[in-house]
């Protein structure tokens, strides 16, 4: 049975419990739940260093005096990695989510995690696992992600990940690391992650910012997809279209930073560059009102490392992540997008070279 799919469970003094070779519950065929279009894909890994649950809840109208009466709409495991991992078994392919997770919601997030079926291995550490509060707006369809740091890792704690990291990725063609670094952990983890990640034999995808990401990029990684706001602190200078996208994108291939950059540019859609050329990526007509761009990002990141691992071309695999954020735009708050609409809206995503 495919090495890539052991689960390897651990206690919250890093013990290990238990190892088994059991296929992902959730993980879809080509003919199953992934959607139209789906190919059976090679397991990816994904890694989340400072995961949260995130609390939804709905009120009616925000008042700024008095009680605010809410419901809960959802509490879900969120972070980029593990929302990378939930959305590549979304569309047929399979995934183990590498994560932190101490406290008691560390607990209840490792809870959470299994009643979704998503395939996961928590690494203990001693401080709370954070929880995030995505507050709805019905009236105004808006929404208001309100995230707390999270916990402080030591250098125990961070080698501890890393360790674990290595064991999976070497049995996987593909290891996304996304999210923020939790305080506590140095700038260069992310540089450090890239090169377990090469010696393991597998491929990084980078989705991060700040001074992690500049850290990364020192080292190298295989693909590295970043928005305009994270473009614009990496040049300096605004990020108004394809031509700065495609200076960007360019400097990080001629300098190995990336052997493949993605710059995404909001409602344009995105540049992907490879050795090949630059390709631009139109985003689609939204077939309704955008509600949020919370889950874009993961979201783009799930379909095009899910179609990289089943062997798809760079611009093609791009193209389904362009229409899967825009489908990400029409769900409210952090709500995960409707597969078959992704996958409706990928042949009007138009290309042209740049």
């Amino acid at each position: 049975m495919d090495a890539a799919l052991a689960t390897c469970r651990r206690d919250y003094q890093g013990t290990e419990m238990s190892t088994t070779a059991t296929p992902n519950p959730t993980a879809a065929t080509a003919d199953g739940a992934g959607g139209s279009g789906t190919t059976v894909s090679r397991a990816v890994v994904t890694l989340t260093m400072n995961p949260a649950i995130d609390l939804c809840w709905e009120v009616e109208h925000l008042e700024g005096i008095g009680k605010n009466r809410a419901r809960v709409r959802s509490v879900a495991v969120g972070g980029g990695g593990i929302n990378v991992a939930r959305h590549v078994v979304r569309f047929g392919g399979r995934a183990t989510a590498v994560h932190t997770a101490g406290g008691e919601v560390g607990l209840r997030l490792n809870r959470l995690l299994d009643e979704e079926g998503i395939d996961h291995v928590a690494v203990a550490i001693d401080d709370d696992t954070r929880e995030a509060l995505v507050l709805f707006e019905a009236e105004s369809r808006r929404s208001y992600h309100i995230v707390p740091p999270g916990p402080r890792l030591d250098e125990r704690e961070g080698q501890r990940c890393l360790e674990v990291l290595e064991r999976f990725a070497g049995s996987c063609p593909y290891v996304v690391a996304s999210g923020s670094l939790p305080g506590g952990l140095p700038d260069d983890y992310y540089a450090a992650v890239a090169r377990h990640v090469k010696e393991a034999g597998s491929r990084l995808v980078l989705d991060t910012s700040g001074p992690a990401l500049r850290a990364a990029l020192t080292e190298g990684v295989f693909l590295f997809r970043c928005n305009r706001t994270e473009a614009e602190s990496l040049t300096g200078k605004a990020m108004s279209g394809f031509d700065d996208a495609r200076a960007l994108n360019e400097h990080l291939l001629t300098t190995g930073a990336a052997e493949i950059a993605v710059t995404t540019l909001g409602g344009l859609g995105a540049l992907c560059s490879t050795r090949h050329g630059h390709t631009k990526l139109y985003a689609p007509p939204l077939p309704g009102e955008p509600l949020s761009d919370a889950g874009a990002g993961d979201s783009m990141v799930a379909a095009l490392t899910t179609q990289l691992a089943s062997g798809e071309d760079p611009v093609s695999a791009c193209a389904l992540g362009v229409a899967t954020a825009a489908a990400a735009m029409l769900t409210p708050s952090t709500e995960p997008f409707d597969v078959d609409v992704a996958w409706s809206l990928r042949p009007l995503v138009r290309t042209a070279a740049a």
